[in-house]
């Protein structure tokens, strides 16, 4: 291509400029890195062409970390910018797979430089663009740029492949639960935090719903993962909302296996979630997506909306109901997935609405009229509370380290020693204070819980008086109190069609709860 230098006074000036490229990060945190020795060997090259008039603009047009696949990269729309406004009179490259490895784009990239008179330049090739013979040499060069490019991403696939094949971890952002073995590349159980995940599902079993859990992790003050960079840099700890937190739950990795194009593969890491909780954690999810979720009115008082699942399917039972040719409104529970597929691939099916909830009040007056029952679910509640015990422990635990790493950190800074006086070190100081009093915050307000759940363990006579008061008060409420009533004391209904059998799960929660608001008030009502 023709090229008109600028000119200052009676000397011609070329104002080049040099573009360096690194398709990946790696090493670029190095005090003198690939681009900087692409740089070295472009100003070198424009030194030898002072006679001429080259002269190096001072801008720098590195891209570290993109693909010469596309354009997408910010120096080099820069650089195109800049051409475009008449700054830039030659472009200096190490070679020439730096500016483009795609023919296409560089074709577009030389239609550019060709109508602003850009003269290209690789230092390490030789040819001029200003002969057909010079254009085409670029072009043999450019066509092996792109199949190289092409060829390294056939191998990267490949070997995606085969490392998922093999359910080894491949990289990314590790998950909560896991710490990353850099030696080994391999995914290794956090104790703590794979406490937290397991009662982040347990809490959608029970919320069966995204947004209620989100607050109660915010109480909680749970956040995603948080991680340390190779370079040393802290990355995560975002507070959870409905996108993370649906991430979360359906990350098949925490069952200890990996996917890969639709199919499952055993991982080398530790599954820290039961698969039969994992499952179950996926067909409601599928549902509420279909459904909308709990959340939904309640419209024709069904004692056990929410609560009632399929036990062949695990999927959830919705109610509904139709009219009869006298009026009369016949209300059912159907199993979700026969809703979805057909009758034919579940064998719960539907139920009679008023049949099914009059049986749940009979089994909770059969529990409150029977110790050996009260017993039982007096175990369970007291295994529920130990869990919640171990969780809250391991919350303290992590905040204790916390709280002894921000002591160090203001020790450090607070010392002449190690540099730390000074105004400098004063906002990090101020930081560090701020955090040492939020997690002592945090320390107080779990302390507080513990106490509260070892000061309210159920008293198995109190729990007896509750189940017993059941079937006096229940003829006293009205419908929507029975609704929160049976909500209160059950957790879980599981329906078996094909036996015809139903499965109670009480709640020790509610049952505390109603053992609270009974002795506020013996003798009145529960709205």
């Amino acid at each position: 291509m023709t090229h008109t230098p600028k000119t200052s006074g009676t000397s011609p000036v070329v104002r080049c400029a040099i573009y360096t490229r690194k398709s990946t990060e790696e090493g670029l945190e190095q005090q003198f890195n690939t681009l900087n020795a692409q740089r070295e060997s472009a100003e070198a090259y424009i030194a030898s062409q002072k006679h001429d008039g080259w002269t190096c603009i001072p801008d720098h047009f590195d891209d570290g970390g993109y693909t010469g696949g596309n354009m997408d990269r910010p120096a080099m729309q820069r650089l195109i910018a800049d051409i475009e406004a008449g700054k830039i009179d030659a472009v200096v490259v190490y070679k020439v797979d730096r500016l483009s490895r795609s023919l296409l784009d560089f074709a577009r990239l030389m239609s550019v430089f060709e109508k602003h008179r850009v003269a290209f330049v690789s230092t390490t090739q030789q040819f001029s663009t200003a002969t057909s013979m010079g254009r085409l040499v670029l072009n043999v060069l450019l066509s092996f740029a792109q199949f190289e490019r092409e060829i390294i991403s056939e191998r990267t696939r490949d070997k995606l492949a085969a490392t998922r094949k093999k359910g080894k971890w491949i990289g990314g952002h590790p998950l909560l639960g896991y710490d990353l073995d850099r030696e080994r590349s391999k995914l290794v159980v956090n104790d703590d935090e794979a406490i937290q995940v397991r009662a982040i599902f347990e809490l959608y079993l029970q919320h069966q719903s995204l947004l209620p859990v989100v607050r109660e992790l915010y109480q909680r003050d749970w956040r995603c993962k948080t991680w340390t960079t190779k370079a040393g840099k802290e990355r995560g700890g975002a507070e959870f909302d409905r996108t993370s937190l649906h991430r979360l739950l359906t990350s098949v990795l925490y069952t200890g296996q990996v996917p890969y194009k639709g199919q499952l593969y055993p991982g080398e890491h530790e599954g820290i979630v039961d698969a039969k909780v994992f499952e179950r954690v996926q067909q409601i999810l599928k549902g509420n997506a279909r459904f909308g979720g709990s959340a939904v009115r309640n419209k024709h008082g069904a004692l056990l909306k929410g609560l009632l699942h399929c036990g062949p399917c695990g999927c959830a039972m919705t109610p509904g109901h139709s009219s009869k040719k006298d009026g009369r409104k016949y209300r059912y529970y159907t199993c979700v997935q026969s809703q979805k597929r057909g009758k034919d691939v579940c064998p719960s099916r539907t139920v009679p609405a008023e049949q099914i909830e009059q049986f749940v009040i009979n089994q909770i007056r059969k529990v409150g009229q029977n110790p050996a029952l009260v017993r039982q679910t007096l175990i369970e509640a007291r295994r529920q509370s130990d869990a919640r015990l171990v969780e809250l422990n391991a919350d303290l635990r992590r905040l204790e380290r916390d709280l002894a790493r921000f002591h160090a950190q203001v020790r450090n800074l607070a010392n002449p020693g190690r540099g730390g006086a000074g105004a400098r070190s004063a906002p990090q100081l101020a930081e560090s204070q701020e955090q040492i009093a939020k997690a002592e915050r945090q320390i107080d307000e779990l302390d507080a819980q513990v106490a509260v759940i070892q000061r309210e363990r159920i008293d198995e006579s109190d729990a007896a008086a509750t189940l017993a008061a059941f079937d006096p008060l229940w003829e006293t409420l009205t419908p929507r109190e029975r609704t929160r009533v049976v909500q209160l004391l059950v957790e879980r209904a599981d329906y078996d069609g094909s036996r015809g059998k139903l499965k109670i799960t009480f709640s020790p929660a509610g049952i505390r709860a109603l053992t609270n608001e009974l002795a506020e008030q013996p003798r009145e009502k529960i709205a």
